[in-house]
């Protein structure tokens, strides 16, 4: 290869790079997709194990320990929960926590500060919000009493379902791919946060609200100024703000927000700057996300679906007269088409209208690919399920099967449209890394005896 043509590479090579962002923003997202995606399989694991102990003879035990009741209440403050409410708003507060500190980091020091490059990942998630609500609610216009008010259940993307399944089918799909879904899945959670806090909120006790002030700002004072403890002991944390948190969370909980609220909130009074005298090279946020992603991935997620995924079918019977009622194909719709429908939608139009760019890596099957993982919903959709119907509704368990139906059919299509996609993305890398002339050069960057034409085909 000539001086000119490596200095002519490299420039390019380095361009790509600036264009993505820093190195370090690079690793984070790294990470972060490699642990959604073991998360991911632990959470298949929990699901299967659930579905088929709910429809086993065991079936008794599992739903007796699902529905067994444990605290205790205070006068008119209520913290006697049964387990599976513990896992539903107790565990997945550490999910939503996580949620948060993700989505203050992205926007404060990621990616998404840059409103040219948030615009489209926000805008398509927004479409992958709207498009399958609009679809749920024209299919549930006319249907049961109440069915309306699961609306939002097949507006939510569950990042490490979705990420595990794209680990499987795109090995060597471009990097860009997987950070689009990645950024997509967090804006999406943005949303069903404003969704849940917003829309599912009922008999708001206000006062509890506002005593919860007082914890949320001695938990904030902590994490600023103590900010180099908690980077360094891993037990302070725990001993200082982990009761600041569960003191929130009880008031969030009495107060009619929904109690998973309470971690975003604390989540954004987590400093995501450093400045301490220990560097500015990781902040506490980082710190939190990196020591609490195991233990939203491998355990606080996977026991919630454990306790939620587990809905008795009833054979086969049961299963086609769910499919048959309007909430569930108004799930399987939403989330399998409307997705689709929503993300490439509405990024198309942002990229014609507004002249915003998608990243040149990632192509427009690509895209649709994505978009039909971001309709396996599960986490946040089954939440969603059991704030719109009661248990004993039979809507409640049909809007269930309606998500773990549309979760399956939703990475067979993105199965059947990314697998091609990455056998040729293998073949393209299988060619440029090809070294006929074993001379430690790529062929397909020619000889060094050669000077480049300027002359282009």
């Amino acid at each position: 290869m000539t001086s000119r043509r490596r200095t002519e590479h490299e420039s390019r090579r380095r361009r790509r790079i600036l264009e993505r962002g820093t190195y370090r923003e690079h690793l984070r997202i790294e990470r972060i997709l490699t642990q959604e995606t073991t998360g991911g399989f632990v959470l298949l694991g929990a699901t299967v194990l659930a579905l088929v102990l709910a429809n086993s003879p065991l079936a008794p035990a599992y739903f007796g320990v699902r529905d067994a009741h444990l605290g205790f209440d205070v006068g008119s403050f209520h913290l006697n929960l049964s387990i599976g409410h513990w896992a539903a708003d107790g565990l997945l507060a550490i999910f939503f926590f996580l949620a948060g500190l993700e989505l203050k980091m992205e926007f404060t020091v990621g990616d998404l500060r840059s409103p040219g490059k948030a615009l489209v990942p926000v805008v398509a998630a927004a479409g992958g919000v709207a498009v399958p609500a609009v679809i749920f609610t024209v299919i549930n216009v006319f249907g049961p009493p109440g069915a309306l008010t699961g609306w939002a259940i097949p507006a939510a993307t569950d990042i490490a379902f979705a990420l595990a399944v794209l680990a499987l089918l795109g090995s060597h799909l471009p990097s860009a791919v997987r950070t689009f879904l990645l950024t997509l899945a967090i804006v999406d959670d943005l949303i069903a946060i404003l969704i849940i806090a917003i829309f599912y909120s009922s008999d708001l006790h206000l006062l509890y609200l506002v005593l919860a002030i007082v914890p949320i700002a001695a938990y904030r004072l902590l994490a600023t100024r103590a900010e180099s403890l908690f980077r360094i002991s891993y037990g302070a944390a725990w001993f200082l703000l982990l009761p600041l948190g569960a003191i929130t969370w009880a008031l969030f909980l009495n107060s009619g927000v929904h109690a998973t609220i309470a971690g975003v909130v604390l989540a954004f009074m987590v400093p995501v700057r450093s400045r301490t005298r220990l560097g500015a090279q990781y902040s506490l946020a980082e710190t939190f996300e990196h020591r609490f992603r195991p233990l939203s991935s491998g355990i606080a997620v996977p026991v919630f679906a454990f306790f939620s995924a587990g809905v008795a079918v009833g054979g086969a019977s049961g299963l086609l007269e769910a499919w048959e009622s309007s909430v569930a194909i108004g799930v399987v719709v939403g989330l399998v088409c409307g997705k689709i429908l929503g993300i490439v939608g509405s990024t198309f139009l942002v990229t014609r209208l507004q002249r915003a760019n998608l990243d040149p890596d990632v192509r427009w099957m690509d895209l649709v690919g994505m978009a039909a993982l971001a309709g396996i919903g599960f986490t946040v959709s089954l939440l969603v399920s059991e704030l719109s119907f009661e248990a004993s509704d039979p809507m409640h368990d049909h809007a269930k099967v309606g998500v773990l139906t549309a979760s399956v059919l939703a990475a067979v299509v993105g199965a059947v449209i990314l697998l091609p996609r990455d056998r040729h993305y293998k073949q393209v890398a299988e060619r440029e890394a090809a070294d006929a002339d074993a001379d430690g050069v790529p062929d397909v960057f020619g000889g060094d005896a050669e000077e480049p034409s300027d002359q282009r085909p």
